[in-house]
């Protein structure tokens, strides 16, 4: 299974974050925890440039605890910005804005040489689809009025957004990139649904989810369906998933197609537990 998504809308969604760069003082990058890696646009280093950027790690109730922290760590080594959040509960506005401010510090003191009395700091949201960017935006503004869904591709153009504080927001689609040249990503990027089902194959999709959470956390299979895992196939376990949940054809053979849909939307809704699928 070869796995790609490009719509014609990411390709202006592309042209307009750059043509909107100079309207902005930093860049907040949203990425999905559960997938650190696969979630960072590698098109964005070329974008954004020495561009002023801070990483918001979303999604972190989601995904694991301790992972999220070496996650953290691991940005902090590499010299970025990082901030754990949750964008479905308050968010801690004051932090954001303090932390922006100090990766700004010489346009702080510009206008403070200029004598301007501007304390606002304009933001500008990218991401991935599905990423939590207006479920972020929402909370942050405490507004709403941006559309939200757990699935890619409800924001459709870029919109700004007034806060209660001193922060204005520029929110733009969710974008990925041409190529998957690593379909690991690919999968990755399908499984927390950035990519929508409609263009993938479900049933090798969750086959393939199987074979990764057995690796990472076998248990959470286990205890969620009541299945038999210890020296057990891929392709055993996904049979016996589909039995438990009565996913059968009119002829008693396995509908594999209504299996998958379960397995991959109790991943996505949390109901396997906390998983994140990339590691430091």
């Amino acid at each position: 299974m070869n796995i790609n998504w490009y719509p014609g809308h990411m390709v202006k969604t592309k042209k307009d974050i750059k043509n909107s760069l100079s309207l902005v003082d930093i860049v907040l990058e949203i990425i999905d925890a559960r997938i650190p890696r696969s979630s960072r646009n590698p098109m964005l280093d070329e974008i954004l440039k020495d561009k002023p950027r801070m990483i918001i790690l979303n999604k972190t109730d989601l995904a694991e605890d301790n992972e999220n922290d070496k996650w953290i760590d691991y940005f902090k080594k590499n010299s970025t910005k990082a901030i754990k959040i949750n964008s479905k509960e308050n968010i801690n506005t004051k932090r954001i804005y303090n932390e922006a401010k100090s990766l700004l510090k010489e346009e702080f003191e510009r206008r403070k040489r200029k004598k301007l009395d501007n304390k606002k700091i304009k933001m500008m949201i990218v991401g991935i689809p599905n990423s939590g960017k207006s479920t972020f935006i929402n909370n942050i503004s405490n507004r709403k009025g941006t559309k939200i869904g757990n699935k890619p591709g409800v924001t459709k153009q870029k919109q700004w957004i007034k806060t209660n504080s001193d922060i204005l927001l520029l929110d733009t689609p969710g974008i990925l990139w041409p190529k998957f040249e690593d379909q690991l990503v690919a999968r990755h990027l399908s499984y927390t649904y950035a990519i929508k089902d409609e263009i993938v194959n479900t049933e090798e999709l969750a086959f393939n989810f199987i074979e990764e959470i057995m690796k990472l956390k076998p248990n959470a299979l286990k205890e969620r369906y009541g299945i038999e895992i210890e020296d057990k196939k891929t392709i055993e376990i996904y049979d016996q998933i589909a039995k438990r949940r009565g996913c059968f054809l009119k002829n008693k053979e396995i509908d594999y197609e209504k299996a998958s849909s379960i397995i991959l939307n109790d991943f996505r809704n949390n109901k396997l537990g906390k998983v994140t699928l990339e590691r430091v």
